[in-house]
């Protein structure tokens, strides 16, 4: 019987704004060294226009793929860990058959997986399943913030996609934060 790993990644822990989101991904050797090749690594080391081109490329591959989320709300109400955390188990949930094995990117655990885990430092660079879970899951953020700055145009949130930038940051002080702000992250921010 084979084995099934997933690589697992998060993006968007430090915005302080919108979701966390998390991606999980499923790769055979072949698809991995095929991603490799088209240049797949770390989302952050990846210009958005060679995210974009990977993401079909990642998603056709793929033997599964799925995303998870945790809201702004969820944040405030519980913390930035537990919100990732949660974000990360309703993507792997989501998977179509569960893995054996979890690799995933960093040096947290995630404390409410019953089943095994790795925790990988620089994962995103060490296995082709991290970083297409990263790519995806940093695109899907990515289209979202950049839909939710239609309805909150005055943040610049197409920009900065939520991070506490200068322009963010005053945006937030002359006009206050919106409902998909994190306000627990606003605590040092007088607005």
């Amino acid at each position: 019987m084979t084995r099934i790993s997933a690589g697992l990644d998060e993006v968007g822990k430090g915005s302080l704004f919108g979701p966390v989101f998390a991606g999980t991904v499923v790769l055979n050797k072949l698809a991995a060294q095929k991603l490799k090749e088209a240049g797949l690594t770390d989302s952050k080391l990846l210009t958005q226009k060679k995210r974009a081109h990977l993401v079909p490329l990642i998603k056709s591959l793929s033997t599964f793929w799925c995303l998870g989320q945790a809201s702004s709300r969820e944040i405030d109400q519980i913390g930035i860990r537990a919100s990732t955390e949660i974000a990360m188990i309703r993507a792997v949930q989501k998977l179509y058959k569960q893995p054996d094995l979890l690799l995933i990117d960093g040096n947290l655990p995630l404390r409410i997986w019953p089943g095994m885990q790795k925790n990988i430092i620089k994962g995103d660079l060490k296995f082709a399943e991290i970083s297409a879970a990263s790519v995806l899951a940093k695109e899907s953020r990515d289209d979202l913030i950049r839909r939710l700055a239609e309805v909150f145009p005055y943040y610049g949130l197409e920009k900065h996609m939520g991070y506490g930038t200068k322009k963010h940051i005053e945006a937030i002080m002359s006009m206050g934060p919106t409902k998909l702000h994190r306000y627990s992250f606003l605590k040092n921010i007088n607005w």
